[in-house]
């Protein structure tokens, strides 16, 4: 959001050089990330938190400095001339007093619309503004469009509060109606977009449809065109919760929208009519009719806060004078009464612009941030303990220590997922956000997988093509009216396993560079054998992925992403994920490192050939032979895979190597004899043919 500072000058009479403005200003919490132009052109870059909608405008920084330097701001008065009451009685109606109400207002929705202000001018003529509104308006970087629209965008960032002007003239039926549309009523918006309604929309409308989608954007039927000499102003109030959902279900996020989702000003609609009135009758001249009219539906009174002094120094740690806190509540528009009570001094009456002060704490900040955080003591807070490690602590910290030195790096990804994404890569129960930001963003991610395939899309797309990445987190899924949580980590690797140079080719990644990784990962753990399972999720690639099952219960699945999957979110190479369920793997201790001596005996070596019908595993001939409990077998690898030739159809011929040692002797040729007979009587119990041994 920019600022200009020679704006904010109009209302209090700094001196200072601006960029001593911005880091002050920075320093009390409304932060200035950046100053850009010089003398009158200068902008600030302005950074202010959701909370604070009172400061995204000129005067509420203006007060922030009224605030910081200690110097009276100047009020917005408006100046209009006399309403001409005859004419009033001559357009108007009366409502059943001797008041004339020049345009009646009816809400029929008092929870979406707490108060609604108008005024009307007739005769306008409608043309440029003048030059400094313009001008203003551009460095803010606002395009003018003429007197009476940018008399609402020069208040707006003025004052901060939206307003609205309708051609009186086109409003049928003489009235407003504020109420919630009606299903199939449709409003064809500013942006020249036709909106279909539900019952769900609060609209303004007329006598006969809707002419604005409230606090969002107005009706392009309505809209201030060059012919239009009458004209309606609206400042209403409109109730946050309703606004937020209004602009999320439409897509249409605008200034208003932004500011009547965080919570406007309830007492400045008379004002910021007034103040819009006074600057169309400036430079389109015609005649005001009547006074304002201000229909409240409900007040909105902010409960006083009570304010304990010895509150304030315990906080703070540090005996701030009265008169200083005074001082800073008073420039802020806090009014304070003094208390009889002991133990209450001030009772605190919040200012209506700041919805965000509802507590006692919450009016120490302002104390704190207007005095200055760089002006109390450096203290260490009172502590009587001692660091207490989580109990799963040291097993996260070798997981990270070995996946980054396996060359993949921690990134962080949206804990929020699409339902789309939700249903394609889980099957459980989904947590529904009650307010989510988008559509893409509308549940709790119950898998870890869109958010890592997003990471790697974003590398990809940038023409980083060699990425391997892992994240640690939780994913939820539903329980009831409870929510579950289980921790996870997401592995994502694409591009080369070797890079090319003089002394190699290029290698890509392949299914068995992941499964490396992740047995590397596994073997941190003390744990029997572990065995692999085809079975994996469909969003894989069937086989080219798998299951680690360690002790019947599967802790980690891995793999090729389906392609079908890698085409639909327009991945340009292969692309590899495993995902490891820390809450199984956590079950098991880390394995102890215990130093071994190496062997002072020899290894033998022994190769057996098989040819196995394709329904035999690997898995299951290691298992075989693993039960054979054969003390001096060291290792049992497959070296050499063949199929084809005179192997017949749907069998394959494996070459396997067994290496027996002892630590305590060399082995003797009958003992190695009668081991070797024992593995290939177990692989023959498989089915399994010896070619050669």
């Amino acid at each position: 959001m920019k600022i200009s500072p020679q704006w904010v000058r109009d209302f209090v009479d700094f001196d200072v050089n601006y960029h001593q403005l911005a880091d002050d200003l920075t320093l009390a919490g409304i932060a200035v990330e950046s100053v850009s132009g010089e003398g009158d052109e200068t902008t600030f870059e302005m950074d202010i938190t959701t909370n604070r909608p009172d400061a995204m405008n000129h005067y509420g920084v203006a007060r922030e400095c009224s605030a910081i330097y200690d110097l009276p701001l100047r009020a917005i008065e408006p100046r209009l001339p006399v309403a001409s009451a005859a004419k009033a009685a001559s357009h108007g109606a009366s409502s059943g007093t001797t008041e004339v109400v020049p345009f009646p207002i009816e809400i029929q929705d008092e929870q979406g619309c707490a108060r609604f202000t108008a005024r009307v001018i007739r005769n306008v003529t409608i043309k440029h503004s003048p030059e400094k509104i313009v001008r203003r308006l551009a460095l803010l970087g606002q395009r003018p469009i003429n007197n009476a629209v940018d008399a609402t965008n020069y208040t707006l960032w003025e004052m901060g509060k939206p307003t609205h002007v309708f051609d009186l003239d086109l409003l049928e039926g003489g009235k407003i109606i504020v109420r919630r549309a009606r299903d199939g009523e449709t409003l064809k918006t500013l942006d020249g977009v036709e909106r279909k309604l539900t019952s769900e929309d609060l609209v303004v409308a007329d006598a006969k449809k809707p002419v604005g989608l409230a606090g969002t954007m107005g009706g392009f039927d309505t809209m201030i065109t060059e012919k239009t000499r009458n004209i309606l102003i609206e400042s209403a109030w409109w109730d946050p919760v309703i606004v937020r959902k209004m602009s999320r279900r439409h897509g249409l996020h605008t200034d208003a929208s932004h500011r009547f989702e965080r919570g406007a000003d309830y007492e400045s609609t008379v004002l910021s009519c007034d103040r819009v009135a006074e600057l169309i009758l400036q430079s389109g001249g015609g005649e005001l009719i009547g006074g304002p009219i201000d229909v409240v539906a409900r007040p909105l009174d902010m409960a006083p806060v009570a304010l304990h002094l010895s509150e304030v120094r315990r906080i703070l740690g540090e005996k701030l004078e009265t008169g200083e806190i005074l001082r800073i509540l008073r420039r802020l528009g806090f009014e304070l009464i003094p208390e009889p009570a002991e133990d209450i001094e001030f009772t605190v009456q919040v200012p209506s612009w700041r919805l965000d002060v509802e507590r006692e704490i919450d009016v120490i900040e302002e104390i704190a941030r207007l005095h200055g955080y760089d002006k109390f003591p450096n203290t260490l807070p009172a502590y009587i303990g001692a660091v207490v490690e989580l109990p799963d602590a040291p097993k996260e910290k070798k997981l990270r220590t070995s996946l980054l030195a396996l060359g993949y790096d921690e990134a962080i990804s949206p804990t929020f997922i699409s339902h789309q994404d939700a249903e394609q890569f889980s099957s459980v129960p989904v947590i529904e956000l009650a307010n989510p930001l988008s559509e893409e963003a509308s549940v709790m991610r119950s898998s870890m997988v869109p958010g890592m395939l997003n990471m790697l899309a974003y590398n990809l797309n940038r023409g980083s093509n060699n990425v391997r990445l892992f994240e640690a987190g939780n994913v939820f899924e539903a329980a009831g009216d409870k929510t579950a949580e289980f921790k996870r980590i997401c592995m994502g690797a694409t591009g080369s396993a070797l890079n090319a140079s003089v002394h190699q080719a290029a290698r890509p990644l392949s299914f068995f560079d992941l499964k490396g990784d992740v047995e590397t990962l596994l073997t941190a753990f003390q744990h029997g054998r572990i065995e692999y399972k085809a079975d994996t999720e469909d969003y894989y690639h069937p086989g080219r992925s798998a299951a680690a099952v360690v002790d019947g219960e599967i802790v980690a699945q891995f793999g090729q992403i389906h392609p079908e999957i890698a085409a639909g979110r327009k991945l340009k190479q292969e692309v590899f994920l495993a995902e490891v369920y820390l809450d199984r793997l956590f079950k098991l201790g880390l394995r102890a490192v215990r130093y071994e001596a190496l062997p002072r005996y020899p290894a033998v070596e022994r190769d057996f050939s098989f040819v196995f019908e394709d329904s035999v595993e690997f898995a299951k001939i290691q298992k075989t032979v693993a039960g054979l409990r054969l003390n001096e077998l060291r290792t049992f690898v497959p070296i050499e895979i063949f199929r084809g030739g005179s192997i017949p159809v749907g069998k394959y011929s494996l070459l396997l190597r067994a290496t027996f040692q002892s630590g305590e002797r060399t082995l003797r040729e009958d003992e190695i004899a009668r081991w070797s007979a024992a593995i290939v009587e177990s692989l023959q119990g498989l089915g399994g043919v010896l070619r050669a041994s």
